[in-house]
């Protein structure tokens, strides 16, 4: 009888261990992502007040926040870097309460177990346990203010200053997750011969997508910090980053992912790194400087256009190296693989370019621009807006081979040496370009009645595709995808007759008819999709296992 009862204090001992080892990891977990905000000595920024007194703008002392009739948001901070971040989160509450639940909405689709989530919470409080070393001061301090008109309702997650720290890197971490198609972004820009007013212009898709609600609320920010230079951005709700910028010097900055490893630890966000080029850097070569201090996490491209140097280069940055892309033409295109001498040949690169959209997505680019002669904005946007495959080929609606994958966050065409944007509205890219004269904007001393600032003279129209048929059977394709993601219920041909010369559609239809058992309806889908322009490798490999499994079914 002591046998058994030997073994079984054996093992309640061994599990006593487990148990102990699992709940100090845990508890160190929770130690680690306790991440402590920085010692603000001047808190009475808390204290101010919003005026709204004309209806629509709000207003604290000349910081300013209001929604153009173009469907964009407009705001303007200045000061101190805590006392911009909390009246930038007094004046734009609402948006960052919105965009966090936004956020947080894509989050639970892709991971639907509250456990994983919570686990999640402190993996992603472990992994960025040393973020706070290489955050510039002022940008910690600045998050700081923004992060206190944060949302109550997801403490769970974190605190409101993690959180929104945090959210700093989800360009990051889109990227390392390539293939939920977070981000896969297009930039080029012309200058002397290829520009027909031989200024520069620059021009980018940021395609960053967590869902449609995620895109809705724009801002566009003007920023007078209390030190470097005043810049604007395209934004949203409690992001101080920059994906696409320009400052009062004519610099600007936008940035694409490149092929990354997994992360080894914490690093400075792409998007802060581009916040303090387009911050502090006045032509290319402090933005070099700047880029080079910096550690990063994920490799990127900067595009950086400068005024002062009439010309563009690409900042081509890894965790372990740099290196700088200049055309030494009139001319430069990215997409998200690297071209750089020191850089184009790593088995990442080589990788990236072979399995994924980025080089066909390039040579579609190169082709548009030489088609269309000597640039103009005008130009560029269409350019921009394109959605066809090479030779003009139909591709179908969606295809991430094409410039405009239609998941835009948002489209931006910059003149540096005119101070002049354009921003596009919804949908995607393909609704109105606005204009902002930079000069006229930084010259206003606050906004004391609520009025449009944008060049009502540079209007760029809307491309007249959005009223066609085709593109309302784009959009009935779009619902029909988010049905099927959702776990709901279709007619397969129905998906393919909405856009039938997009690949992904045959593949929706095979993987619905596969999971409910139609397998000769499903491989008649499948065998279809390989005759199609296929974006990626991945997915290629997808469809021709399906075959093989389905081929199994049948026989």
């Amino acid at each position: 009888m002591r046998k058994p009862y030997r073994f079984l204090k054996g093992l309640l001992k061994v599990l006593g261990i487990i148990l102990l080892f699992f709940g100090a990891f845990f508890g160190y977990l929770v130690w680690v992502s306790n991440i402590k905000p920085p010692v603000i000595k001047d808190m009475s920024a808390l204290q101010l007040k919003v005026d709204s007194t004309d209806k629509g703008l709000y207003t604290i002392n000349n910081n300013w926040f209001r929604k153009s009739n173009s469907g964009l948001y407009e705001m303007y901070t200045e000061g101190q870097p805590f006392e911009r971040g909390v009246i930038e989160g007094k004046l734009s509450e609402d948006l960052i309460k919105k965009q966090e639940d936004y956020f947080a909405a894509e989050i639970f689709k892709m991971i639907p177990s509250q456990v994983y989530r919570h686990f999640l919470r402190y993996f992603i409080g472990w992994f960025n346990r040393n973020l706070l070393d290489y955050v510039l001061p002022e940008f910690k301090e600045e998050i700081y203010g923004i992060s206190q008109s944060a949302s109550d309702d997801y403490g769970y997650i974190g605190t409101k200053y993690q959180r929104i720290l945090n959210y700093h890197s989800a360009h990051d971490i889109g990227h390392v997750l390539q293939n939920l198609m977070l981000v896969g972004c297009t930039s080029f820009g012309t200058w002397g011969a290829a520009s027909q007013d031989s200024t520069m212009i620059i021009g980018r898709n940021f395609d960053f997508y967590v869902g449609d609600d995620f895109a809705k609320n724009k801002i566009i920010s003007f920023n007078h910090p209390s030190s470097g230079y005043r810049f604007m951005s395209v934004t949203w709700g409690g992001f101080t980053g920059v994906v696409s910028g320009m400052n009062e010097k004519g610099l600007t900055v936008t940035i694409n992912a490149a092929k990354s490893e997994m992360p080894k630890g914490a690093a400075t966000p792409v998007s802060l790194v581009a916040r303090e080029i387009v911050q502090y850097a006045g032509n290319i070569d402090e933005a070099i400087a700047i880029a080079r201090k910096r550690k990063m996490f994920v490799s990127e491209s900067f595009l950086v256009g400068s005024a002062a140097d009439n010309k563009a280069v690409l900042i081509e940055k890894t965790p372990d190296s740099l290196a700088i892309y200049d055309p030494n033409a009139n001319e430069i295109l990215c997409t998200n693989h690297f071209q750089s001498k020191a850089l184009k040949n790593t088995v990442s690169n080589r990788e990236q370019m072979a399995e994924n959209a980025t080089t066909y997505r390039y040579k579609r680019l190169n082709q548009l621009i030489a088609q269309n002669g000597k640039n103009t904005v005008q130009k560029t946007i269409n350019i921009l807006r394109d959605f066809r495959g090479i030779d003009n080929k139909d591709i179908g609606i969606g295809n991430e081979k094409a410039v405009n994958q239609f998941i835009a966050h948002h489209s931006i065409v910059f003149e540096p040496q005119k101070l002049l944007v354009w921003v596009s509205t919804a949908p995607w890219q393909m609704g109105e370009f606005v204009c902002y004269d930079l000069k006229k904007v930084f010259a206003m001393n606050g906004m004391k009645q609520n009025h449009e600032i944008y060049e009502a003279a540079n209007f760029i129209a809307a491309d007249s595709f959005i009223y066609t048929q085709k593109f309302t059977e784009f959009e009935k394709y779009r619902r029909s995808k988010q049905i099927v993601k959702d776990g709901g219920e279709i007619i397969a041909d129905s998906i393919i007759a909405e856009n039938p010369s997009l690949y992904n559609s045959y593949i929706i239809a095979g993987d619905y008819c596969f999971k409910n058992k139609e397998y000769k309806k499903a491989l008649q889908y499948y065998k279809k999709a390989l005759n199609l322009e296929i974006a990626s490798a991945g997915e290629r490999r997808h469809v021709i296992e399906m075959i093989h499994e389905t081929e199994k079914k049948i026989n």
